[in-house]
């Protein structure tokens, strides 16, 4: 695809800072939480390139804008930022928003450095000016499919709301498990209380329930309601979209919070980089550092190289997706074309499943990960 010119505004001038724009949600509807995790990386990494000399001697300066999960808010903060001279833009959480910004960021000619969403198809076409750094769904539950599979599940249930991200998740479950003797129970949602999905699980004879719904609720009524009925204390609860990553899972939840398998994204151990963030980021968030801390961490890093190799023109940045090379905090970080996926894409993101451990609620143990053998795993602490 031809590069377009460089639109006005699109290269900063000399002397002034330099500006990345960042979307994130930080207000309710938006996982608040995961908003405030996603700006603690990207705003610790802005700082540690601002302390060694910037971009060509020019300072970063991060624009961040609240995208509170809408995606027409997150399609107006792509206008504004574009019109403020942004290099680049780096971030947001939700599948369904990076999708109306990553359109948005196509249209516009706006590089944009997706942190953490996963959806396969976050523009219709394919497109140059959007990178990503979280694995795709399809190969994260995908992996989430074995780790069922290995777990001796083969009729799984799926409590799923209304939603592009939902839908295609289920979707993927499916086309995994079905060809191995596995089956997927829809239990929309829309119709059903958390007490009828108890009453579904049971007639259904399901021995695992996955949660593809909203947080809080009504994922945590679920699994309160689930967790008290007689009748399924053999079922297990999942939360492919990693729910249970947070903090406020566990306070909310408590004792019910642990062993409740979902998807993250950090290798089973981490480089002295790594270790060095998550010690920088556990401070600056007064917690333990989420996996999407990490990838803003990794977004600025990335974008930081770009900017100093090739410039502040958004152009010549959407032309060097495929030439990043960067040592990020989970690894050596490459952009390439990935089948069914219309972005620049890692294809090498780590992929873990985890859960909390009953026995210490804040520990996490490691499930399953890719190339796992499919049989039962003994769980692996990460401490």
């Amino acid at each position: 695809m031809k590069t377009p010119p460089s639109r006005p505004g699109a290269e900063q001038a000399e002397g002034t800072t330099v500006r990345i724009g960042a979307l994130v949600p930080l207000t309710r509807p938006g996982w608040a939480e995961a908003g405030r995790h996603v700006l603690a990386g990207l705003e610790l990494a802005v700082g540690e390139v601002n302390d060694a000399g910037g971009v060509a001697g020019r300072p970063l300066e991060l624009v961040v804008r609240d995208t509170a999960a809408d995606p027409n808010r997150a399609m107006a903060a792509m206008d504004e930022l574009a019109r403020l001279g942004v290099a680049a833009v780096a971030g947001e959480y939700h599948s369904v928003v990076a999708r109306a910004a990553a359109a948005r960021a196509d249209a516009l000619g706006l590089p944009f450095l997706c942190s953490s969403a996963v959806l396969d198809a976050l523009t219709e076409q394919p497109t140059q000016w959007v990178a990503r750094l979280s694995p795709p769904q399809s190969r994260g539950w995908q992996i989430y499919a074995d780790f069922l599979l290995g777990a001796g599940h083969r009729r799984i249930a799926v409590a799923a709301q209304p939603s592009a991200y939902w839908a295609s998740g289920t979707r993927i479950l499916r086309d995994g498990l079905a060809p191995r003797g596995g089956t997927v129970i829809e239990l929309g949602m829309r119709a059903l209380t958390p007490s009828a999905v108890c009453d579904e699980l049971d007639a259904h004879h399901a021995t695992a329930l996955l949660l593809l719904v909203g947080h809080p609720e009504p994922a945590v009524s679920i699994v309160k309601i689930v967790r008290q009925d007689p009748r399924l204390t053999d079922i297990m609860i999942g939360a492919p979209a990693g729910q249970p990553e947070f903090a406020e899972w566990a306070t909310q939840l408590g004792d019910d919070s642990t062993a409740i398998p979902f998807l993250r994204y950090l290798p089973e151990r981490l480089s002295p980089l790594g270790a060095r963030v998550e010690a920088a980021l556990r401070q600056r968030l007064a917690e333990s550092p989420s996996f999407v801390a990490f990838e803003g961490y990794d977004a600025v890093v990335v974008l930081a190289d770009v900017l100093r190799s090739h410039g502040t023109d958004r152009a010549r940045t959407a032309e060097s997706w495929p030439r990043v090379a960067v040592e990020g905090t989970r690894g050596r970080i490459r952009f390439s074309r990935t089948t069914g996926v219309s972005v620049w894409q890692w294809a090498q993101a780590p992929v873990q499943v985890v859960d909390r451990d009953p026995a210490k609620p804040d520990r996490f143990r490691i499930l399953h990960a890719e190339g796992d053998v499919l049989v039962p795993l003994v769980p692996r602490s990460d401490g």
